[in-house]
C-alpha cells in the first residue's frame, strides 16, 4: 500500500527558469543603483555563470544553490573593486523574486486532494521556499539539497524523507521531472517513481520510470491502479 508521495519542486510543480531568469534582472538592476561597477563589468547571465567558478574552487559547497550564489556575488564584487559588499540584502533581492513562482494549474487543487489520503512532503534541489510560494499548508514537511548536506540524486535526501515519513521505501512514490536525479534517485532509494514530463521529451535512456504523466491529474488514476 502506498502511504506518502514525495514531490520535487522546480521543473515539476512549476516553471523555474523564467522565473530564475527575471530573478537575474531585478538583483541586476538593484546593483546597478549600489554597486554600478558588478553590473558593468557583468552580465545576468555572467553573474549566474561565475557559480561555476566557485564550483571548481570549493567543489564542497557545490549542493547548496544558496552560498553558491553569495559566494558568486563576492567574487563579482571583489573583481570589480569593492572591498565592502552587502550580499546578504544583494541575495534577498534575489531570492524573493526566485520564489515569486505561478504553480501549474493542476497543481494545489491535485495536492488538496492527495493530502487527504497520503502523507505528502518535498524533495529539491534547489532552494524555494514553500511558504513565501504558498504551498507550504500541503506538505507534512520540505527537504531540500541544503537541509540535508546532498543533492539528489544521491540518496541522503532519499534516505532521510523515509526516516521522517517512517513506512518502508516501496509505500513511497517520488514524482518529479527530472530522469537523473528524480526517476534514478529515487529508484535507487527503492521509491516507486512517476516521471513528469510536461513538455514531451524523450526517455533520455537509462531506468525508466515506473509511470510517466504530463500533468499531477494524471498522477490520480496510476495511484488508483497500483492500488487496486
Amino acid at each position: 500500500m502506498i502511504k506518502a508521495i514525495t514531490f520535487d519542486l522546480d521543473d515539476t510543480l512549476w516553471d523555474i527558469w523564467p522565473v530564475v531568469e527575471r530573478a537575474e534582472i531585478l538583483l541586476h538592476a538593484w546593483l546597478t543603483t549600489r554597486y554600478p561597477r558588478i553590473p558593468e563589468r557583468f552580465t545576468p547571465l555572467e553573474l549566474r555563470e561565475l557559480s561555476q567558478e566557485v564550483i571548481v574552487a570549493c567543489p564542497e559547497i557545490a549542493y547548496d544553490r544558496t552560498r553558491l550564489r553569495k559566494e558568486a556575488l563576492w567574487l563579482a564584487a571583489r573583481r570589480v573593486g569593492y572591498l565592502e559588499f552587502d550580499v546578504e540584502s544583494a541575495f534577498a533581492v534575489f531570492f524573493l523574486a526566485r520564489n515569486a513562482v505561478e504553480p501549474f494549474a493542476d497543481v494545489r487543487p491535485t495536492l488538496e486532494r492527495l493530502a487527504r489520503h497520503y502523507m505528502l512532503a518535498s524533495l529539491s534541489n534547489g532552494n524555494a521556499d514553500l511558504r513565501l510560494i504558498g504551498l507550504h499548508d500541503l506538505f507534512a514537511f520540505s527537504l531540500n539539497a541544503i537541509d540535508v548536506g546532498a543533492a539528489k540524486p544521491e540518496s541522503l535526501m532519499f534516505d532521510r524523507a523515509r526516516q521522517r515519513l517512517a513506512v518502508q521505501p516501496d509505500q513511497i512514490v517520488h514524482v518529479g521531472d527530472d530522469p537523473e536525479h528524480d526517476v534514478f534517485g529515487a529508484a535507487q532509494a527503492g521509491f516507486r517513481t512517476v516521471w513528469v514530463n510536461r513538455t514531451g521529451r524523450n526517455w533520455p535512456g537509462g531506468l525508466r520510470a515506473d509511470a510517466e504523466i504530463t500533468t499531477l491529474v494524471e498522477l490520480e488514476p496510476v495511484l488508483t491502479d497500483w492500488e487496486s
